[in-house]
Protein backbone atom coordinates (compact mmCIF):
# COMPACT_ATOMS: atom_id res chain seq x y z
CA UNK A 1 0.00 0.00 0.00
CA UNK A 2 2.56 2.54 1.04
CA UNK A 3 4.98 1.57 -2.12
CA UNK A 4 1.59 2.18 -4.44
CA UNK A 5 1.46 5.69 -2.91
CA UNK A 6 4.96 6.31 -3.06
CA UNK A 7 4.88 5.19 -6.96
CA UNK A 8 2.19 7.33 -7.45
CA UNK A 9 2.86 10.62 -6.11
CA UNK A 10 6.60 9.98 -7.90
CA UNK A 11 4.69 9.09 -11.19
CA UNK A 12 2.28 12.47 -10.95
CA UNK A 13 5.94 14.63 -9.55
CA UNK A 14 7.02 13.37 -12.99
CA UNK A 15 4.85 14.50 -15.12
CA UNK A 16 4.69 18.51 -13.29
CA UNK A 17 8.73 18.40 -13.80
CA UNK A 18 8.11 17.69 -17.83
CA UNK A 19 5.89 20.56 -17.66
CA UNK A 20 8.29 22.80 -16.31
CA UNK A 21 11.78 21.51 -17.30
CA UNK A 22 12.26 24.23 -19.62
CA UNK A 23 11.42 26.79 -17.06
CA UNK A 24 15.26 28.18 -17.31
CA UNK A 25 14.69 28.83 -21.05
CA UNK A 26 12.26 31.37 -22.02
CA UNK A 27 8.94 32.08 -21.27
CA UNK A 28 7.50 31.02 -25.00
CA UNK A 29 8.93 27.88 -24.15
CA UNK A 30 7.12 27.82 -21.01
CA UNK A 31 4.12 28.92 -22.26
CA UNK A 32 4.21 26.34 -24.80
CA UNK A 33 4.94 23.24 -22.27
CA UNK A 34 2.32 24.50 -20.23
CA UNK A 35 -0.33 24.72 -22.93
CA UNK A 36 0.20 21.07 -24.17
CA UNK A 37 -0.30 19.73 -20.83
CA UNK A 38 -3.31 22.06 -20.76
CA UNK A 39 -4.68 20.17 -23.88
CA UNK A 40 -3.89 16.44 -22.88
CA UNK A 41 -6.95 14.88 -24.12
CA UNK A 42 -9.02 13.55 -21.31
CA UNK A 43 -9.86 10.00 -22.25
CA UNK A 44 -12.64 9.47 -20.26
CA UNK A 45 -14.26 12.51 -21.53
CA UNK A 46 -13.52 11.32 -24.98
CA UNK A 47 -15.24 7.98 -24.00
CA UNK A 48 -18.34 9.08 -22.60
CA UNK A 49 -18.45 11.69 -25.59
CA UNK A 50 -18.72 8.69 -28.01
CA UNK A 51 -20.66 6.57 -26.52
CA UNK A 52 -23.32 9.34 -26.34
CA UNK A 53 -22.75 10.11 -30.35
CA UNK A 54 -23.09 6.26 -30.86
CA UNK A 55 -27.12 6.22 -28.55
CA UNK A 56 -27.66 9.51 -30.72
CA UNK A 57 -27.30 8.16 -34.05
CA UNK A 58 -28.51 4.63 -33.02
CA UNK A 59 -31.26 6.50 -31.83
CA UNK A 60 -31.70 8.53 -34.87
CA UNK A 61 -32.01 5.45 -37.28
CA UNK A 62 -35.00 4.08 -34.88
CA UNK A 63 -37.21 6.90 -34.53
CA UNK A 64 -35.52 10.11 -36.24
CA UNK A 65 -33.94 13.06 -34.49
CA UNK A 66 -37.19 15.23 -33.61
CA UNK A 67 -38.42 11.96 -31.77
CA UNK A 68 -35.72 11.43 -29.45
CA UNK A 69 -35.52 12.91 -25.97
CA UNK A 70 -32.57 13.54 -23.89
CA UNK A 71 -33.39 10.21 -21.56
CA UNK A 72 -33.66 8.06 -24.40
CA UNK A 73 -29.72 8.86 -25.19
CA UNK A 74 -28.98 8.80 -21.67
CA UNK A 75 -30.95 5.49 -21.02
CA UNK A 76 -29.02 3.86 -24.57
CA UNK A 77 -25.73 5.28 -23.46
CA UNK A 78 -26.73 3.82 -20.02
CA UNK A 79 -25.32 7.17 -18.33
CA UNK A 80 -26.68 9.76 -15.92
CA UNK A 81 -28.54 12.84 -16.43
CA UNK A 82 -25.57 14.98 -14.82
CA UNK A 83 -23.09 13.02 -16.83
CA UNK A 84 -25.06 14.21 -20.11
CA UNK A 85 -25.39 17.72 -19.16
CA UNK A 86 -21.55 17.44 -17.98
CA UNK A 87 -20.88 17.57 -21.49
CA UNK A 88 -23.85 19.16 -23.71
CA UNK A 89 -26.66 21.48 -23.42
CA UNK A 90 -29.33 19.75 -25.21
CA UNK A 91 -30.03 17.13 -27.82
CA UNK A 92 -28.52 19.75 -30.55
CA UNK A 93 -25.84 20.47 -29.22
CA UNK A 94 -24.91 16.79 -29.08
CA UNK A 95 -26.36 16.32 -32.75
CA UNK A 96 -23.89 19.91 -33.55
CA UNK A 97 -20.58 17.97 -31.86
CA UNK A 98 -21.04 14.60 -34.48
CA UNK A 99 -20.30 16.70 -37.22
CA UNK A 100 -16.90 18.19 -35.62
CA UNK A 101 -14.82 16.24 -37.03
CA UNK A 102 -16.03 16.30 -40.60
CA UNK A 103 -15.99 20.41 -40.33
CA UNK A 104 -12.23 20.43 -39.21
CA UNK A 105 -10.93 17.61 -41.98
CA UNK A 106 -13.46 20.12 -44.85
CA UNK A 107 -11.87 23.00 -43.41
CA UNK A 108 -8.41 21.72 -43.70
CA UNK A 109 -8.76 20.87 -47.25
CA UNK A 110 -9.55 24.09 -48.31
CA UNK A 111 -7.06 25.80 -46.75
CA UNK A 112 -4.84 23.81 -48.81
CA UNK A 113 -6.44 24.20 -52.23
CA UNK A 114 -6.76 28.00 -51.43
CA UNK A 115 -3.06 28.06 -50.92
CA UNK A 116 -1.68 26.92 -54.11
CA UNK A 117 -0.87 28.69 -56.86
CA UNK A 118 -2.86 27.83 -59.77
CA UNK A 119 -6.14 28.62 -61.38
CA UNK A 120 -9.85 29.30 -60.40
CA UNK A 121 -10.44 25.21 -61.51
CA UNK A 122 -7.87 23.94 -58.96
CA UNK A 123 -8.52 26.32 -56.04
CA UNK A 124 -12.02 26.85 -55.57
CA UNK A 125 -14.34 24.16 -53.62
CA UNK A 126 -11.20 22.43 -53.13
CA UNK A 127 -13.07 20.40 -50.14
CA UNK A 128 -15.51 19.14 -52.56
CA UNK A 129 -13.77 15.99 -52.83
CA UNK A 130 -13.55 15.24 -49.03
CA UNK A 131 -16.98 15.60 -48.34
CA UNK A 132 -18.08 13.11 -50.67
CA UNK A 133 -15.22 10.78 -49.65
CA UNK A 134 -16.42 11.22 -46.51
CA UNK A 135 -19.67 10.42 -47.20
CA UNK A 136 -18.40 7.24 -48.87
CA UNK A 137 -16.56 5.91 -46.43
CA UNK A 138 -19.46 6.23 -43.87
CA UNK A 139 -22.13 5.80 -45.94
CA UNK A 140 -24.40 4.31 -43.72
CA UNK A 141 -23.78 6.46 -40.60
CA UNK A 142 -23.79 9.30 -43.17
CA UNK A 143 -27.68 8.17 -44.64
CA UNK A 144 -28.96 8.12 -40.94
CA UNK A 145 -27.70 11.32 -39.98
CA UNK A 146 -28.53 13.30 -43.25
CA UNK A 147 -30.75 11.39 -46.00
CA UNK A 148 -34.26 10.40 -46.56
CA UNK A 149 -34.62 8.79 -43.27
CA UNK A 150 -33.20 11.98 -40.97
CA UNK A 151 -35.52 14.94 -39.79
CA UNK A 152 -35.28 18.12 -41.63
CA UNK A 153 -33.13 19.11 -38.55
CA UNK A 154 -30.08 17.25 -39.51
CA UNK A 155 -30.29 18.61 -43.05
CA UNK A 156 -30.42 21.67 -42.24
CA UNK A 157 -27.09 21.49 -40.09
CA UNK A 158 -25.49 19.54 -42.84
CA UNK A 159 -26.55 22.60 -45.34
CA UNK A 160 -25.19 25.06 -42.71
CA UNK A 161 -22.32 23.86 -42.73
CA UNK A 162 -21.46 23.44 -46.09
CA UNK A 163 -22.76 26.90 -46.94
CA UNK A 164 -20.12 28.74 -44.91
CA UNK A 165 -17.43 26.50 -46.21
CA UNK A 166 -18.87 27.60 -49.80
CA UNK A 167 -18.73 31.39 -48.88
CA UNK A 168 -15.68 31.41 -47.30
CA UNK A 169 -14.54 29.76 -50.72
CA UNK A 170 -16.20 32.30 -52.72
CA UNK A 171 -15.45 35.58 -50.90
CA UNK A 172 -11.24 34.33 -51.48
CA UNK A 173 -11.88 33.25 -54.81
CA UNK A 174 -15.21 34.99 -56.82
CA UNK A 175 -13.69 38.24 -57.86
CA UNK A 176 -15.89 41.44 -56.67
CA UNK A 177 -16.86 42.29 -59.86
CA UNK A 178 -19.46 45.47 -59.62
CA UNK A 179 -20.62 44.62 -63.15
CA UNK A 180 -22.19 41.26 -61.97
CA UNK A 181 -25.61 41.23 -61.20
CA UNK A 182 -25.37 38.03 -59.12
CA UNK A 183 -24.72 38.72 -55.39
CA UNK A 184 -21.95 36.64 -53.73
CA UNK A 185 -24.22 35.07 -51.35
CA UNK A 186 -26.97 34.07 -54.00
CA UNK A 187 -24.20 32.27 -55.78
CA UNK A 188 -22.94 30.71 -52.27
CA UNK A 189 -26.69 29.58 -51.88
CA UNK A 190 -26.90 28.29 -55.31
CA UNK A 191 -23.80 26.34 -55.10
CA UNK A 192 -24.64 24.51 -51.68
CA UNK A 193 -27.85 23.62 -52.71
CA UNK A 194 -26.53 22.24 -56.01
CA UNK A 195 -23.31 20.22 -53.62
CA UNK A 196 -26.00 18.64 -50.62
CA UNK A 197 -28.88 18.04 -53.71
CA UNK A 198 -25.77 15.99 -55.61
CA UNK A 199 -24.69 14.67 -52.45
CA UNK A 200 -28.21 13.46 -51.11
CA UNK A 201 -28.87 11.96 -54.66
CA UNK A 202 -25.70 9.83 -54.98
CA UNK A 203 -25.99 8.75 -51.32
CA UNK A 204 -29.47 7.27 -52.63
CA UNK A 205 -29.11 6.44 -56.13
CA UNK A 206 -28.99 2.93 -56.85
CA UNK A 207 -26.74 3.61 -59.71
CA UNK A 208 -22.98 3.79 -58.24
CA UNK A 209 -20.77 6.28 -59.25
CA UNK A 210 -17.43 6.72 -57.67
CA UNK A 211 -16.44 9.47 -55.45
CA UNK A 212 -13.92 11.01 -58.27
CA UNK A 213 -16.93 10.50 -60.71
CA UNK A 214 -19.58 12.24 -58.22
CA UNK A 215 -17.05 15.60 -57.31
CA UNK A 216 -15.57 15.40 -60.77
CA UNK A 217 -19.71 15.96 -62.17
CA UNK A 218 -20.18 18.53 -59.62
CA UNK A 219 -17.05 20.78 -60.80
CA UNK A 220 -18.26 20.26 -64.50
CA UNK A 221 -21.84 21.37 -63.07
CA UNK A 222 -20.83 24.67 -61.06
CA UNK A 223 -17.22 25.76 -62.15
CA UNK A 224 -18.77 27.43 -65.14
CA UNK A 225 -21.15 29.15 -63.45
CA UNK A 226 -18.73 30.85 -61.21
CA UNK A 227 -16.74 31.73 -64.34
CA UNK A 228 -19.63 33.26 -66.11
CA UNK A 229 -20.09 35.22 -62.60
CA UNK A 230 -16.82 36.32 -62.64
CA UNK A 231 -16.45 37.52 -65.91
CA UNK A 232 -19.97 39.06 -66.03
CA UNK A 233 -19.81 42.41 -67.41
Amino acid sequence: MFKDTVFTLLWKASDIIEAFVCYRTNDDQLFENLTKVARRPDRRVQRTQQLLRGALLSLIQEKGFEALSVQDIIDRANVGRATFYAHFDNKEDLLVSGFDDLRASLKERQREALARRSGLDERVLGFSYEIFAHANDHRDVFLAMAGKRSHAAVQQLLFKILLELVRDDLKATVSRNPASSIPVEALAQFVTGALFGLLMWWLNEKMRLSVEEVNTLFRQLVIPVLKTRDTAS
